[in-house]
């Protein structure tokens, strides 16, 4: 039994993941009566108001909820996970060795997945301890490859994972955003503009995908004395890089700081 303490958005998106591969051993915890019942309906999951109860009837616990209410979950459920429980976290900037102070398990993963999971394009990052056996690890991992890749690094970098590949859905739709309100002002009606912008990102993303490098794409597209290079010349020769740098800095000393408070 996969058991949810938490029935938000990245906790439907994994539901959703597990379902549509046949998982039907999932419990989620959920204080709102209507979003149980939303759950309960669209994924035919069992849900319950009592995070206790998630514990009792689950192997794997997977900590879907906000970091600043971690702390009240951990001290309420602490009596009851046991060493036969694998508890996983997807809490921003929250460390393990935090949610080692409360709970009698050893079998701890930090999990940082993003907003495309409810597209099933996420890309999830684990951390964990080496010590783990594979038979431990293979199911969690099994989750998040549901709704897009995984990858594992020490967890020394997972504020850098949180301000890139978690925070990076915001970021790209911001670059998006300037893109379609450029042109826009340069003479396009909105809904042409936002559908050429999309379509462009969405057809750049595939190509990435295919294995493509990015600097061969854009050689590709990039002829000598052509628009591309005219367009080019203006972005090397501004700040864009050290801007980037400084959002994704920002975003990285920001879930450092999410991780000293807790």
């Amino acid at each position: 039994m996969i058991g949810f303490i938490g029935g938000g958005n990245m906790a439907e998106a994994l539901i959703r993941g597990l379902v549509k591969e046949g998982k039907k051993n999932i419990i989620v915890s959920e204080p709102i009566a209507e979003r149980r019942r939303y759950l309960e309906n669209c994924y035919g999951v069992k849900t319950t108001p009592s995070n206790q109860e998630v514990v009792n009837l689950s192997n794997i616990i997977v900590l879907a909820v906000k970091p600043q209410n971690m702390k009240e979950v951990l001290e309420e459920i602490k009596d009851t996970v046991s060493e036969k429980h694998t508890v996983v976290s997807i809490a921003a900037g929250i460390p393990i060795e935090f949610i080692q102070k409360y709970l009698k398990t050893d079998k701890l993963i930090r999990a940082m997945p993003n907003l495309a999971a409810t597209v099933g394009e996420a890309i999830t990052v684990l951390a964990l301890c080496e010590c783990l056996e594979m038979k431990i690890i293979a199911p969690v991992r099994d989750i998040f490859m549901s709704v897009g890749k995984v990858i594992t690094l020490p967890e020394q970098y997972m504020n850098l994972v949180t301000a890139l590949s978690g925070s990076g859905p915001g970021f790209f739709c911001y670059i998006v955003e300037q893109f379609i309100d450029v042109a826009t002002e340069l003479g396009f009606a909105e809904d042409i503009a936002k559908e050429l912008v999309v379509q462009t990102f969405i057809g750049t993303a595939k190509l990435l995908d295919s294995g493509l490098p990015p600097d061969k794409i854009r050689q590709k597209v990039t002829s000598p004395a052509g628009t591309t290079e005219a367009g080019l010349k203006v972005l090397s020769q501004g700040a864009l890089r050290e801007i980037l740098f400084k959002t994704v800095q920002e975003a990285a000393k920001r879930a450092e700081e999410l991780s000293i408070q807790s």
